[in-house]
């Protein structure tokens, strides 16, 4: 060989696996390891940042615009969909018999009385001391506005309203 030149097993780029010594084929290996762990690391890193986005996005898709509100004579027209229906509070009936965990049903008219009711909606009087007259006295002659899906029955319109925080008071006309 020349002396100016470098023969293939001195150069680094032209050495194999197999012209390195066993110490020397550690050090390749751990290199080529760690380097793959950090890729791999970083790949993970991406992949756990993209779940995290698109779970992110589907909770922001998933949330619902504030249902329209209706007024209580036009609710017949929104039958099944969810809206908020507000109007003054003008009857009330208690239901004669209550419903385990619930309490007795009782029934506010919007509006107009029954029995030319246009809308109602129907809570519970709860089981607790006070049960029904605490829901009466809650809504009795007061602007209520009442949130979900509009059904109907014989008697008209209505959104059945288990859950009390579907029922707001709203501040009286003057």
């Amino acid at each position: 060989m020349l002396s100016g030149t470098i023969s293939p097993r001195a150069d680094p780029l032209h050495t194999s696996l197999f012209d390195l010594k066993p110490h020397q084929l550690d050090d390749q290996t751990e290199s080529c390891r760690t380097t793959g762990l950090k890729e791999m690391g970083n790949t993970m890193k991406n992949l756990i940042v993209v779940i995290c986005l698109m779970g992110f996005s589907v909770l922001a898709l998933a949330q619902e615009k504030t249902p329209p509100k209706v007024a209580p004579a036009d609710a017949k027209n929104h039958v099944g969909e969810m809206a908020t229906v507000c109007g003054k509070v003008v009857d009330n009936k208690v239901g004669k018999y209550g419903i385990a965990g619930h309490g007795k049903p009782v029934t506010f008219h919007l509006d107009q009385p029954e029995p030319n009711t246009v809308f109602y909606f129907v809570t519970f009087g709860g089981e607790q001391p006070g049960g029904p007259d605490e829901v009466v006295s809650a809504y009795k002659d007061k602007r209520v506005c009442v949130t979900g899906k509009i059904t109907t029955t014989s008697t008209g319109p209505f959104i059945m309203a288990a859950d009390r925080t579907q029922i707001k008071t709203q501040p009286e006309d003057k």
